[in-house]
């Protein structure tokens, strides 16, 4: 995203910033190592007293959200300092995950104005805005730091039913259907759910499921079907038992809620 602003908010949007991706980045299971205020480079536009007010308004929006920068020399914009955020994956590396830019050239080539409350024209600056960095890398960095195990509410599937005979699997779709218009926390709609109703044995189906880091494993043979319940295992293979369908969307609803796995 990119914010237009007046000169006096860079510092409080720069520290809201900050505060949002810290949020976004503990949603995800990470943290920042920490924040590099990236300095003036050696080709660079502007002279040195608007890069000495412009680092100092950077640092200042950083200090506001209580981080101090670490100083990466010369690692700013040609047109004006930055703020990155440095994620370190599963193996200790370090990538940049995130950056707030602050830029004076855009807003003028765009020769974009405002009104203030003098009533005379004024030109805005700009704050190019990155929460993740590149979606790429960001995933990249989830799937390692997860070992492929995404918690529940990132998984691409997060249930899979799992019919024992082809007489089971009505009911394995009448509990998909279940499922997937169920309202989850957060506004994330349904429980994303398919149905293994392939000729492969149940253990099979089991394993592939596992394989593919599943969370849920919903088996129905003839008692499930009878009962109206699903027996659940758990990726860890552990077995839950049969519980009602109700009982296995409030855990998997639980998990969506705290945005990680129950203890397994």
């Amino acid at each position: 995203a990119h914010i237009f602003c007046r000169e006096d908010q860079i510092e409080a949007e720069g520290a809201s910033f900050i505060r949002l991706v810290r949020e976004v980045h503990a949603d995800f299971g990470l943290t920042a190592s920490q924040v590099n205020l990236g300095t003036r480079p050696e080709k660079r536009a502007g002279d040195d007293a608007f890069w000495d007010k412009a680092e100092g308004m950077m640092a200042n929006a950083a200090r506001l959200a209580g981080i101090e920068p670490v100083i990466a020399e010369g690692d700013g914009a040609f047109y004006a300092p930055k703020l990155d955020f440095i994620v370190k994956d599963a193996i200790g590396r370090e990538w940049t995950c995130g950056t707030i830019q602050l830029d004076y050239v855009l807003p003028d080539r765009l020769d974009a104005e405002y009104t203030g409350e003098d009533g005379a024209k004024h030109r805005p600056v700009m704050l190019h805005r990155a929460i993740l960095g590149s979606f790429e890398r960001f995933i990249g960095i989830l799937i390692e730091n997860y070992a492929g195990r995404l918690p529940t509410w990132l998984s691409p599937t997060q249930a899979r039913l799992v019919p024992i005979a082809d007489r089971h699997v009505e009911f394995a779709k009448d509990v998909a259907g279940r499922l997937a218009r169920a309202s989850l926390p957060h506004g994330e709609g349904g429980v994303r759910v398919d149905i293994d109703d392939s000729t492969e044995r149940m253990q099979k189906k089991i394993r592939n499921a596992q394989l593919e880091q599943i969370p849920y494993m919903l088996v129905i043979g003839d008692k499930e079907a009878e009962a109206g319940k699903v027996a659940v295992r758990l990726r860890s293979g552990k077995d839950l038992g049969a519980l009602s369908i109700d009982e296995a969307l409030a855990r998997i609803a639980q998990e969506v809620e705290i945005r990680a796995d129950l203890a397994v």
